[in-house]
């Protein structure tokens, strides 16, 4: 990209192109900007082909270099490969707001230089119909609203006889709900960027090989296989299979329905139960970009508590408004101060710094790898005062390994590990990819010979071979469940070769023939993070675990956590949650399996680590896209920064929209110049919410 330095202060410098931007290019090319991890922010000016870019300071003349060298770089092909994921400019764009003010200001001079008074007057009553229109719809639901203070402030106004002051009044309310909108756009624009940019992957099937490849990169006419707890990631037709597909997110159905050959799935929903392979019908930055426009549609109706009622509190004033200028008229006889008293509400500025805030929030947790599906799950999150983790790809790595093989009963360990991993291949859980990485690490191919692999849930996998049932899984499921007899020493020897590992048992036919342990290594940083956690007000502490006693026991001493429960089931862990919350507290849940699917769909608050299955993520509330434990520490501050915010926001509306009233009604403002301060004030508190809560978190 050729350009030459127009202006330039430490941390800030202006390009000029050597042409205009093109309008299909401007989404592309500040996407492409914001990917230079020395950039901060950039604006594009379109029709004068200039572009401003702050950066940090914080290594001087070499973080500059870097910027003008990354400019210098910035090409077609970057554009063309970033418009194939961002198909559509997602919100209106500064140079649009300009252009929308320039024409209204512009209009409203020029009427009032050039237009008769007669027609001035004609102009401002056609123009009343919008208010009056709104007014209407809103009495006829039995509302008294914002809508209906307007219209009544302009109508006292034209009951004076002064079309001019309201021709001014219904201007300076354009202007605000022009900015209004623009602020709240912005918001959501910033929130679908950083949704975007966290990547879905997907099983396209090539040559009978399964590759793991972005969903982005899917075209139509691939084939995508998709297993039990993994997500839909496009629009398709199933060519072959049969599953339960769950489809809360896209209908609001709370069953899974079955999807069969012919059948029609879709990007968003989640596979229960079940394999199907896909064919795709349409590409996958379309149906992407349809589900994150539903989230952040769908996010206003996840308010808090607190943000619900503060905007029920404020709409209750409005009739108070009424009340209020009918006591001002009779007290004063005075039609200016009547119209100041309507001129104000408290209800815009609430919901408009409301719904910013959260919006801003949403993005800013985006970018830190956290999607929240609403604001009363920051409230919660916030509130929270015990938070419960899973173990296994929570605490632990999602990439644990094979560490010993135990062969029995004939069997020799390369056998163990190949038939293992034959079944364990149609799982989609770490410890059952660590099973079938050994197998490959050994070169130990296998033919699946075996029949359909039945899931059971937190115990393990069925299937037949040869005739004979052969199951692995966990030692309740295996010597439980299945009653595979186990001699006392061998039991006891066994125990003794796996201590400290999680332990799968392999059995055919109603016969042990082997033992895998797992070693699961600690997340780095997870010590850091649960201390940080109690810090913040987590008074409890708590892991919950399938897995055994001394794997559990490791776990919780190396990572500082004292309450903890081993060998649990799905249901005991959700039993275990409810109690919780029974007992009076506010609890967070943590997990990544479909085992612990209840348990976060009945806590206060689940949380969805990002290796985890698309039913788990279904559920939860909140979903980490990055396997960090300390996006939970930096997703407790950005939660209790929220919650601030709003607090604060609440307060200096109301005690500056109060001292507009109280001037307005005195004299010592006209009802214009309230109007003015009363938007001027709405838009500089929105443009306020806007600003980041925590210092921008990148990678190292």
């Amino acid at each position: 990209m050729y350009y030459s330095i127009e202006h330039e202060v430490p941390g800030r410098l202006r390009v000029q192109l050597n042409g205009v931007v093109r309008e299909d290019d401007v989404d592309p090319l500040f996407r492409v900007l914001l990917d230079c991890p020395a950039v901060k922010d950039a604006k594009i000016y379109p029709r004068i082909g200039s572009i401003a870019v702050t950066y940090g300071t914080l290594e001087g003349e070499k973080t500059r270099g870097r910027v003008l060298d990354y400019l210098c770089a910035v090409d077609s092909e970057q554009l063309d490969a970033v418009r194939s994921d961002y198909t559509y400019a997602l919100a209106t764009r500064t140079h649009d707001l300009v252009l929308d003010i320039a024409c209204a200001v512009g209009g409203f001079v020029l009427r009032r230089l050039f237009l008769p008074a007669p027609l001035d007057m004609v102009y401002a009553i056609w123009q009343y119909r919008h208010f009056l229109r709104l007014a209407f719809s809103s009495l006829s639901r039995g509302k008294l609203d914002v809508a209906s203070l307007d219209a009544a402030a302009i109508g006292a106004s034209f009951a004076q006889g002064d079309a001019s002051t309201a021709s001014e009044t219904m201007f300076l309310l354009d202007m605000g709900e022009v900015l209004e909108d623009y602020t709240r756009a912005q918001s959501a624009n910033e929130l679908i960027y950083s949704l975007l940019s966290v990547p879905d992957l997907a099983a396209r099937v090539e040559r009978g090989q399964e590759i793991s490849v972005p969903a982005t990169d899917l075209a139509e006419g691939d084939l995508v296989v998709v297993r039990t707890g993994q997500p839909v990631p496009i629009d398709g037709t199933v060519e072959q299979g049969v599953g339960m597909v769950n489809q809360a997110a896209l209908t609001g159905e709370p069953l899974a329905v079955e999807r069969t050959v012919g059948d029609s799935v879709y990007a968003g929903t989640s596979l229960e139960e079940g394999e199907i392979f896909v064919r795709v019908s349409k590409p996958a930055n379309k149906t992407r970009l349809r589900s994150i426009v539903s989230l952040v549609e769908q996010s206003e109706e996840q308010k808090s508590v607190t943000e619900a009622r503060r905007e029920r509190l404020a709409n209750s004033i409005v009739p108070w408004n009424f009340l209020l200028s009918a006591l001002v008229a009779l007290i004063t006889r005075d039609p200016t101060k009547v119209a100041a008293s309507l001129m104000v509400d408290y209800t815009c500025a609430l919901k408009l710094t409301g719904s910013v805030s959260v919006l801003s929030a949403m993005s800013e947790g985006a970018r830190m790898g956290i999607s929240v599906k609403g604001s009363r799950h920051f409230e919660d999150y916030a509130q929270a005062d015990t938070i419960v983790f899973d173990k296994t790809g929570t605490l632990t790595e999602a990439v644990p390994h094979v560490r010993k093989v135990i062969a029995l009963n004939g069997y020799r360990r390369d056998q163990v590990l190949r038939l293992s991993a034959c079944l364990e291949e149609h799982y989609p859980h770490p410890v059952a990819r660590a099973v079938v990485k050994a197998a490959a690490d050994k070169n130990l191919k296998h033919r699946e010979r075996h029949a359909e692999v039945e899931y059971i849930v937190a115990h393990g996998l069925a299937s037949s071979l040869d005739g004979k049932r052969v199951v692995i899984g966990s030692r309740h499921f295996v010597m439980g469940d299945e009653r595979v007899e186990v001699s006392v020493d061998q039991r006891r020897n066994i125990e003794e070769e796996v201590r400290g590992l999680s332990a799968l048992y392999l059995a055919v036919d109603g016969v042990l023939v082997g033992v895998i342990g797992i070693e699961d290594p600690i997340k780095e940083g997870a010590h850091e993070a649960v201390r940080d956690l109690r810090a913040l007000g987590f008074e409890h502490v708590v892991m919950l675990t399938g897995d055994n006693k001394a794997a559990a026991q490791r776990v919780a001493e190396s990572v500082g956590v004292t309450e903890w429960v081993a060998n649990m089931l799905p249901e005991q862990k959700y039993e275990y949650v409810r109690e919780l919350r029974e007992s009076g507290r506010h609890v967070v849940m943590v997990g990544d399996g479909v085992n612990d699917s209840p348990a976060l769909k009945e806590a206060n608050v689940g949380v969805a680590m990002a290796a985890g299955t698309a039913i788990a993520r279904e559920v939860a509330d909140i979903t980490l896209t990055d396997s960090d434990l300390d996006s939970l520490v930096r997703l407790r501050k950005l939660s209790q920064g929220l919650m601030n915010r709003l607090d604060k926001s609440f307060w200096e509306i109301m005690l500056w929209n109060s001292g507009l009233l109280a001037l307005g009604i005195g004299g010592a403002i006209s009802p214009q110049t309230s109007s003015l301060l009363h938007n001027t004030s709405t838009v500089a508190l929105g443009t306020s919410a806007m600003r980041s809560y925590l210092p921008r978190h990148r990678e190292a």
